[in-house]
């Protein structure tokens, strides 16, 4: 009877471009960029890509093909599997529900500043303190962070055809167009400095691209296999419940092997590009030194000097710049919510309306807390890995560095060895398409995956 009243995407293209919109995130523009150019460039592609094709591809086809064969959203899915592993679920949903009051907070702080381009106040952004000041002040924050919480509620609210496929189907084109348009201009750039010193975007490509193995060490290479696969799970949306959601609103008759490729390829193709739209032009104008900045630093900081720096034209490409990073944002947020609205709605028999409701005014309380965490509720925590950290990077790192990793761990080994691969492959294989890197999924899920995750979740307790 639940099978039959579940919504579910129109078709394979509605389904693609929602994972994908879900996947293109802040994490693969603030953080990709970042790494890459941290990471020795061409060093860090090359793993970043061999690790999509194996350990990202494993994650993916896997919470994918559990939604879809459950019919159930994270809360309730993993019961469903097995009576026994119903806490994973309920770790699965909690990842997204610490979330999405934070991602909404900085989706308000993206709203601000594309209409500070838009207004024509471009300059402003880029003026010492402005970014600190801004977080820091009492309303504004929290009036952004509104406005952007009610798009997010207003799309889930209207189901998954009329509101989250609608919505991918008509940002994910233009988010795609700006995201190649910002790229090829960021080619074409060229600045001369104070110094005479002149660089151009092009250099800064070779520095993205070529792999740089000066001082590379064993320990070394360690460091960007974690960087790589951390940045995977920011890159793929998966260990938080939203792939088992939108996997439950796939068809049965739908080739879920073409539709895990065309994900992997579309996500990697626009985190490579967030990276061609940020490094040239980074290095442009700010050197090597410039694109020592990642996370907000990079996007609210380091970019609006960039663009001051371009003259006239830097306001009309900072406010398509933020346009883009807006799109993204407000796609990976409703993939965020919907994963909480759906594991409501199967958990506890609430309509749709109901259930978001419950989640938009409980974002709305957190994310309040969030936004006073600049200001009246301001603290300073050490954490494990070295950083320190406020209201939000608290909710940062319990979401991703811990909760993330120990789900996805829960699930290899759940797929892996108590339930076997085969559940996954029968589902995939189902609709009579022979499941593609078989044998290699099977190593993945049972051996490789839980070594890696394992590991990642050590070093992000601070061991080594």
């Amino acid at each position: 009877m639940e099978k039959s009243k579940r919504n579910s995407f129109s078709g394979s293209i509605g389904f693609v471009l929602a994972a994908a919109g879900s996947a293109v995130g802040l994490g693969n523009i603030w953080r990709f960029p970042y790494l890459a150019a941290k990471d020795g460039g061409g060093m860090f592609l090359f793993v970043y890509i061999i690790l999509a094709l194996t350990f990202g591809f494993t994650l993916l086809i896997t919470e994918v093909s559990i939604g879809r064969k459950t019919k159930q959203s994270p809360l309730t899915a993993y019961g469903v599997l097995n009576k026994k592993w119903k806490f994973l679920g309920v770790i699965a949903c909690t990842v997204p529900a610490i979330i999405l009051p934070y991602y909404c907070a900085i989706g308000g702080w993206v709203t601000k500043y594309l209409w500070v381009y838009i207004s024509g106040n471009g300059s402003s952004a880029a003026s010492d303190g402005y970014f600190t000041d801004f977080i820091s002040s009492g309303a504004q924050p929290v009036t952004a962070m509104i406005i952007f919480l009610a798009a997010v509620a207003f799309i889930v609210f209207r189901g998954v055809n009329k509101g989250i496929e609608a919505l991918s189907k008509i940002l994910m084109p233009l988010l795609l167009l700006l995201v190649v348009g910002i790229s090829v201009f960021s080619l074409t750039i060229s600045h001369t400095d104070e110094s005479g010193v002149t660089r151009t975007g092009l250099e800064g490509l070779s520095v993205y691209v070529i792999p740089n193995f000066e001082g590379m060490t064993v320990h070394g290479f360690l460091n960007v296999l974690i960087d790589a696969m951390g940045q995977l799970f920011f890159s793929l949306s998966v260990a938080m419940g939203i792939m088992i959601t939108y996997g439950s609103y796939v068809s049965d008759g739908a080739n879920l092997k073409k539709s895990i490729n065309q994900i992997e390829i579309f996500d990697t193709a626009v985190a490579f590009l967030a990276g061609v739209m940020i490094i040239p032009a980074v290095f442009t104008f700010a050197g090597s030194e410039g694109m020592a900045a990642s996370g907000p630093g990079l996007m609210f900081v380091t970019l609006p000097k960039v663009f001051s720096k371009m003259g006239v034209i830097g306001n009309i490409m900072g406010g398509l710049f933020f346009a883009m990073v807006l799109f993204a944002a407000l796609t990976s947020a409703v993939s965020i919510m919907e994963a909480v609205v759906s594991s409501f709605i199967d958990k506890f028999k609430l309509s749709r309306n109901k259930a978001t409701v419950i989640v938009t005014l409980i974002a709305l309380a957190v994310g309040l807390a969030v936004c006073f965490g600049y200001n009246v509720l301001y603290f300073e925590l050490p954490l494990p890995n070295g950083a320190t950290a406020q209201i939000l990077d608290v909710m940062d790192y319990v979401s991703n560095n811990l909760l993330m990793p120990l789900v996805a761990i829960g699930t290899c080994i759940l797929i892996g060895w108590v339930i076997k691969p085969q559940t996954v492959i029968d589902e995939v294989e189902k609709t009579g398409v022979k499941m593609g890197r078989k044998r290699l999924y099977i190593v993945m899920i049972k051996f490789i995956a839980p070594v890696l995750l394992a590991v990642l979740f050590i070093k992000s307790l601070g061991v080594f």
